[in-house]
């Protein structure tokens, strides 16, 4: 059987700031039918529907059974109960798989407990809930590959966020690396990693708009996230074949200007991810 080339869905391109035009940090990337979600922010389900009715039938809910996390922040993983349970209501029968940092399995268990109301109604009620869907496998990660099946294989590497232990995935599908940084702020370590990456999507934040910021919120955002400047910088030495700039902190300044600024220092192919954008 012939595999299909891979397809990136970003299902959500935002940050904490409440854009209803941006929803939550999610990317989605498909190989043979078979989606691999990458952080589930706030919406992601009915993202992933809207792409489904625009056409991308690897994006069926009930196929969603398969995730990674970054990191713990809530921007990343406010639609957790969303992926756990919507597609369970709506048929998933294969238990949800979620690959994460140190902290993911109590963050579940938690969950799990709070829906428990929830979920003996459908299971014991009158509505016709199979007891399977809604179940999670969990699995806390380290560095290296993390997961691997006959369409992509998965590594893990850890980024700088703060004191939360993040991770940034690359992913081998049988036409292309793409590499999602995660939330992080510049390191060197880094460049080995996202190097011959066919497939940049990375998080960033306007240089312009940060100096109009307090003094609190630049130490934080100089200290956790990676700026225009140090994009370009990054991207120029690594050399994508294509740079999907996703997580985007405006600071004020527009979508364009920010896409300039990151092209001022960088000369290769750049784009502004946007919800729903197809890769």
């Amino acid at each position: 059987m012939k595999q299909e080339l891979s397809k990136i869905v970003l299902l959500g391109t935002g940050t904490p700031n409440a854009d209803p035009e941006r929803f939550g940090p999610s990317v989605a990337i498909i190989v043979n039918e078979t989606p691999y979600i990458i952080d589930f922010g706030p919406g992601v389900v009915r993202r992933a529907a809207a792409a489904y009715q625009a056409g991308i039938t690897g994006l069926d809910v009930r196929k969603l059974c398969t995730a990674f996390v970054t990191h713990l922040h809530s921007d990343h993983t406010s639609g957790y109960p969303d992926i756990i349970l919507t597609p369970w209501v709506l048929g998933r029968e294969e238990p949800l798989e979620v690959y994460g940092p140190p902290g993911i399995r109590a963050m579940t268990e938690h969950i799990m407990s709070a829906y428990k109301a929830d979920m003996n109604e459908r299971l014991d009620g009158l509505e016709p809930a199979n007891d399977s869907g809604y179940q999670v496998n969990v699995f806390e990660i380290d560095s290296g590959i993390v997961y691997r099946d006959q369409n992509v294989e998965v590594e893990a590497f850890a980024v700088d966020h703060g004191s939360l232990p993040s991770f940034g995935y690359k992913f081998h599908t049988p036409d292309r690396t793409i590499v999602i940084s995660g939330d992080t702020k510049p390191k060197e370590s880094l460049i080995k990693i996202y190097q011959d990456c066919d497939i940049l999507i990375h998080e960033v934040y306007s240089s312009v708009g940060f100096e109009k910021r307090s003094p609190a919120w630049k130490k934080y955002h100089s200290s956790v996230h990676t700026s225009s400047t140090e994009l370009a910088e990054i991207a120029t030495k690594v050399k994508p074949g294509l740079l999907i700039l996703y997580h985007q902190l405006f600071h004020g300044v527009s979508e364009e200007n920010l896409l300039t600024e990151v092209r001022e220092g960088y000369h290769g192919n750049v784009v502004s991810g946007k919800d729903l954008d197809i890769y």
